[in-house]
């Protein structure tokens, strides 16, 4: 069995450990932003740890109506042109805490005065030195080039750091999330199936819009390192203004379809992608892919939040990602290749 495939079956353990048991900075985060909060956030990250700040900026723009941008770090660490205002709450993402340029950008921003925290599955690492506060994963070491499990803690940890900053999701549904997880393993073999009849693949596009416009990106990346998929992740609407061009009979497109305000939009979509003949698979809520005629199906368990006044597809994102990940760990076995050891890639990246 692949060390990927290990930690993806890790999953529901690591997010007990974290849904169950928040770090104690979470409390001082708490009181902290009680008294000031902040009037924007910055997330700097780069890899899968930015597809998890895309969820992030989702987060906290649409439960706590906070402005939150995604850094470009270069303009730290190459222009040295960074331009922050007083009180800036800026936030570092990363699986090992050593990304240089991750790494770069904190310490540039503690310079001109901002509120930095680090989010890693490292509590010794440089980016836990250079952050006022740390919220550490607690994932366990993660062998497996792929990240999984260092990816949905780390989406895990900005849900309790939104509850930080005042957003009214519920501890009682985020804790439902585990069992979600448990539930989507118990379908690895159909998974399986699937992903066996895509072993010719060697181009795909996923689709996600919303909170699991991070999901597409993600499982995107991860049919790039571990199948050698030239795959590429598009919100929904963006695929629509014009790479919609490229589609034609049997070519492969992923789509990430929880019910939420992006539904309508993206059923609209994937009705057109199948009058074209595209070879479509959907993700989602049974009774909704079930609907689809011509679709194929990774059925994924729906977590309603408690408050009417949250959105529907706001504890989507991390069950929807878990089939996703399992299909691309069995693509990979399926094309004869080593998921754990992509050609060209090591474990930490250093970029400046």
């Amino acid at each position: 069995m692949s060390m990927m495939l290990e930690e993806i079956r890790q999953q529901p353990a690591v997010l007990e450990r974290i849904l169950a048991s928040p770090p104690d900075a979470l409390a001082r985060l708490s009181r902290r932003f009680s008294r000031t909060r902040p009037d924007f956030a910055v997330i700097v990250a780069r890899g899968t740890s930015d597809h998890a700040a895309i969820f992030g900026r989702y987060l906290f723009e649409i439960t706590l109506g906070l402005p939150t941008l995604l850094a470009a770090p270069s303009v730290a660490t190459l222009y040295d042109r960074l331009s922050l205002p007083p009180g800036a709450l800026v936030i570092g993402i990363s699986q090992s805490g050593e990304s240089t340029d991750i790494n770069g950008y904190v310490e540039a921003a503690k310079s001109l005065g901002a509120f930095c925290i680090g989010i890693t599955n490292e509590a010794d690492s440089t980016l836990a030195g250079l952050s006022d506060e740390v919220l550490a994963t607690r994932a366990g070491k993660e062998k497996s080039v792929a990240a999984t499990k260092t990816y949905t803690a780390q989406l895990a940890m900005l849900y309790w750091l939104a509850r930080a900053l005042g957003s009214e999701i519920s501890t009682g549904d985020l804790r439902k999330i585990p069992g979600a997880v448990a539930a989507q393993l118990e379908g690895e073999r159909s998974v399986q199936r699937l992903a066996d009849s895509f072993r010719e693949m060697s181009h795909a596009v996923v689709i996600g819009r919303g909170f699991n416009q991070a999901n597409g990106f993600e499982f995107a990346l991860k049919l790039m390192e571990t199948c050698y998929v030239v795959a590429t992740g598009f919100s929904g609407a963006d695929f629509a203004h014009g790479p919609i061009a490229i589609v034609e009979e049997r070519f492969p497109v992923f789509a990430f379809s929880p019910v939420g305000p992006t539904f309508e939009q993206t059923e609209a979509l994937l009705s057109r992608l199948q009058a074209s003949q595209a070879e479509t698979v959907c993700f989602g809520p049974p009774a909704t892919v079930r609907a689809l005629p011509s679709a194929q199906r990774i059925e994924v368990a729906e977590i309603p939040p408690s408050s009417p006044d949250l959105p529907r597809d706001l504890l989507s994102v991390i069950p929807m990602i878990i089939p996703a990940q399992l299909f691309a760990c069995h693509l990979s076995a399926s094309k004869g290749l080593n998921p754990d050891r992509p050609r060209m890639l090591s474990k930490v990246t250093q970029t400046l």
